[in-house]
């Protein structure tokens, strides 16, 4: 994206699939792709420098708005204060009751919006219940012909439940959005050369592990 600086202030921005009047000045699309930086800005166009310093991952954090400034010479867009999203459930409380907020089926107390917590351990839950099904077959011919079941599946089925537990664990003992985030992050526990990603929370085992 480009800007038009004029007076030293930004006055219009230039997504550059098409020419543009300056002026009395009609200039062709090429300008954008065949002029250099020192020949676009002597007409008052900058190629916008984007700061993503302040931009976090939006699965943890809500980002806001990008701002564009013009200073030293140079269009920058960057990012606000990003606001870490609720990692537990919010209720509704007396306040929202006497600012008219609250629906008229809801009480003091009653869920309002889940936090991640909840969606995170709700994942691990649907997660763990698809592995399983996938071995359900032995459990259902166990009932119906009375065939065993192996005790290598046996094993399997309550590692997932013990590690799916652990994780819950892990997750609902987080502080906060950040220790969340972090429960998330994989990071190379190996080496250089022989790499190993992993992320504090772990996985669920799967039945070729």
């Amino acid at each position: 994206m480009f800007a038009l600086v004029q007076d030293g202030s930004i006055t219009k921005y230039i997504s550059g699939n098409k020419g543009i009047t300056i002026g009395d000045i009609q200039y062709p699309r090429s300008i954008f792709t065949l002029w250099s930086s020192e020949e676009k800005k002597a007409i008052g166009i900058y190629e916008v420098e984007y700061d993503n310093t302040n931009k976090k991952d939006e699965a943890w954090y809500i980002n806001t708005n990008q701002s564009f400034t013009f200073a030293n010479d140079k269009v920058t867009g960057s990012y606000g204060t990003a606001t870490a999203k609720a990692h537990a459930d919010t209720t509704w409380t007396q306040e929202d009751s006497d600012d008219g907020l609250m629906p008229s089926d809801q009480s003091i107390g009653d869920i309002k919006t889940r936090g991640l917590k909840y969606n995170l351990i709700q994942t691990i839950k649907k997660q763990a219940a698809g592995l399983l099904q996938n071995t359900d077959w032995y459990i259902t011919r166990k009932s119906d012909a009375g065939t065993e079941v192996p005790s290598s599946i046996t094993t399997y089925r309550a590692s997932v439940r013990t590690k799916a537990d652990e994780m819950e664990t892990a997750i609902t003992n987080a502080s906060n959005t950040p220790a969340l985030e972090t429960l998330y992050t994989y990071i190379n526990t190996g080496t250089e050369e022989n790499p190993v990603m992993e992320r504090p929370l772990g996985n669920l085992p799967t039945l070729e592990s």
